[in-house]
This record gives C-alpha cells, structure tokens and sequence, in this order.
C-alpha cells in the first residue's frame, strides 16, 4: 500500500520490483530469498502487485523462517493516462492483456507459458518454433502462403492406405492445393514433400504429406499425418 501510494502520488508505475526475504542473522546468517517480478506493462495498482507475488509465493520453497520482508523497487517510468474512451475496447485493452500474461508467468512459470515465434524456413518442423512469452524474440512470418495448423505432431504418423487413400480413423480427402517442400540439401538432411489440408467424414481437418516417389526406396508414395487444425 506504501509503495502503490508513492507512485500515485508522484505519477510513477513500477517495472521491475524485488520481494526479500530475510532469515536469520548474525552467525547463523542466511542470504535472503529473492523473488524478482519483472512486468510487461508498468503498472501502480495494488490489486495487480499483490496477486503476482501471491502465485510467486506458492512456488517458493524458503530455506529458513523469514523474520523481515523487505520491497526493493528497481526500475520505475512515468505513468500513463488513463483512457478516455467512452466504450471499452471488446476483449479488454492490451495493458489487461499484459496483466493477464504476467499472472499465468507467474502461476505456471515462464517455461510454460508460450508464444509463437517461426523461423523462415521452409521444412515445417524447422519453422515451428514457439518461446516463451517473455522472450524479447522477433516475429518472423512463415514461409508459405498456403494453410499450415498451429498443431504441429513431434513426429509425423506415417497412415495406413485404404482404397488408395490416406486412412486416419476414416478415409481422407485433400480438400486444399498441394504445397511443395523440397529444402535440407545444404545442411544434409534433404526433405521432398507435398502437404495438403485433409478432410475427414467427421469434416475435422488434418495436415498431410506425401514423400515424393524418388525420395525413398518405396515404389508407392508414402503418406504421413503432421500437423492438426484448430
């Protein structure tokens, strides 16, 4: 409440604060326990602070018993105003968005909290990369044009053939253009697919390809599930 007064009063939000906790002193020292908050958007609200340490607390395992806490503000920025829109933006601002973000970081830890971030490159397991959202890594638009899921499997499933169509659960039918990729030769590990949107009768759509015959030994092309949408 001291600290969230302050920045009122001197029209300040805080970035970054450090919640110590201090155990014994004197012979039998031990070094503080710190837990470092680090926001995506400045905040002075108290309610906002209070819950991101609160889910940061639960996943704190002390060393001793804490006999002193101490608040550390280390990077504060001039507050902005308030909106004076007279509708609200539909889903919420992104100011409520960045909170929503910071309390899941905080809750599950930033290693679980994703975001997508794809490399150029063609070979979609290459492309596919997500980081988490606390990252500073820039956003690099994928490669093709063309459908591609945000599921993509670890391994693509190679699929059984039925009646000279691809079979997942039931027989599939490409529903899209074929997408051509032939990349890998330069770092030794060549990939020559065709990847098409497929339709099941239960009208979910896969991600699909189909090895080129010449890549493999196979005299017959061979069929794999690699990616599923939404």
């Amino acid at each position: 409440m001291q600290l969230t007064g302050w920045l009122s009063q001197k029209q300040l939000a805080v970035t970054r604060i450090v919640l110590l906790l201090e155990h014994e002193r004197g012979r039998d020292a031990i070094a503080p326990t710190a837990i470092e908050v680090s926001l995506a958007e400045p905040t002075w609200r108290e309610d906002h602070l209070v819950r991101l340490l609160k889910e940061r607390l639960t996943r704190v395992e002390l060393a001793a018993a804490v006999i002193a806490l101490q608040l550390v503000v280390q990077e504060v920025q001039e507050a902005e105003a308030a909106s004076d829109s007279l509708f609200p933006e539909p889903g919420g601002t992104a100011s409520d968005h960045a909170r929503l973000l910071e309390l899941l970081v905080a809750r599950l830890g930033a290693e679980n909290v994703l975001r997508p971030a794809p490399v150029a490159d063609h070979r979609p397991e290459v492309a596919a990369r997500w980081v988490s959202v606390t990252a500073k890594t820039k956003y690099v638009a994928p490669a093709s044009d063309t459908p591609r899921p945000t599921w993509l499997l670890e391994a693509p499933i190679k699929l059984l053939m039925r009646g000279e169509r691809p079979f997942y659960g039931t027989p599939l039918r490409t529903v899209s253009s074929g997408e051509r990729v032939e990349a890998g030769w330069f770092q030794g590990e060549p990939v020559t697919r065709d990847y098409f949107v497929a339709e099941a009768d239960d009208h979910i759509c896969y991600w699909i390809f189909r090895e080129r015959i010449g890549a493999v030994d196979d005299d017959e092309p061979r069929w794999y599930l690699h990616g599923l949408f939404g």
